[in-house]
């Protein structure tokens, strides 16, 4: 029986797939990096909390997106193990930015609102603009799942980020600035959650099919 090449047809179709998906991951790296050395200068300039808490945000996707690119093509295990170790970062993340929330709540001067509602504008360009190359990638294991995730959080923060600019302006304080970024940890935690969630599941079935195997 002669062989019809279908085996060899859909293995390539997968690689074009994956070579597709790592040419979005090195844009989305780029663009990321570089937004972490704008917002943490926006930060210092106007002293706000909000801006910092996305910056740190900007260099973990960054990592985020790195660990995704050496991954690709790797084995369920090794992708699942990837996608834990994120969302243990992210978790600390979150922790870590809900600490230092409450410290300038009670010391934080008020921040300038203007560079707040700028930078903002631009990083949720830059994170729309990752977030349309991503969606059609949004679903499969959990290590696509955590890049889809902050990619999607990370627009949610950048709007928060811009009313909060614009909550300072108005009301002459921080806590709206101090508002975003509880919720930037709050997101940071739920996210970790659902990786982690996901990962460790696809862990355990992957050992009782090894198992099974056997």
């Amino acid at each position: 029986m002669s062989d019809c090449g279908c085996g060899s047809e859909q293995t390539s179709a997968v690689s074009q797939q994956d070579l597709r998906y790592r040419r979005i991951l090195w844009v989305a790296l780029a663009l990321n990096a570089a937004m972490f050395f704008v917002e943490i200068a926006g930060s210092l300039l106007s002293g706000s909390i909000s801006l910092q808490a996305d910056a740190l945000d900007f260099l973990g996707d960054a990592a985020n997106f790195a660990i995704g690119l050496m991954v690709v093509g790797s084995s369920v295990q090794w992708r699942a193990r990837a996608a834990l170790s994120k969302g243990m970062v992210m978790g600390l993340f979150g922790l870590w930015v809900a600490a230092n929330t409450v410290l300038h709540a009670v010391s934080g001067a008020i921040p300038r609102a203007e560079f707040m509602s700028g930078i903002g504008l631009l990083a949720l360009a830059v994170n729309f603009t990752v977030a349309i190359l991503l969606f059609r990638y949004r679903g499969g294991d959990s290590n696509r799942l955590s890049i889809w995730l902050c990619t999607r959080n990370d627009a949610i923060i950048n709007v928060a980020v811009i009313i909060a600019g614009a909550g300072v302006w108005a009301t002459g304080t921080h806590w709206p600035d101090i508002a975003v970024a509880a919720v930037i940890a709050a997101l940071g935690l739920s996210g970790s959650y659902r990786i982690i969630t996901k990962a460790w599941a696809e862990l355990q079935h992957a050992a009782a099919g090894s198992v099974a195997a056997e």
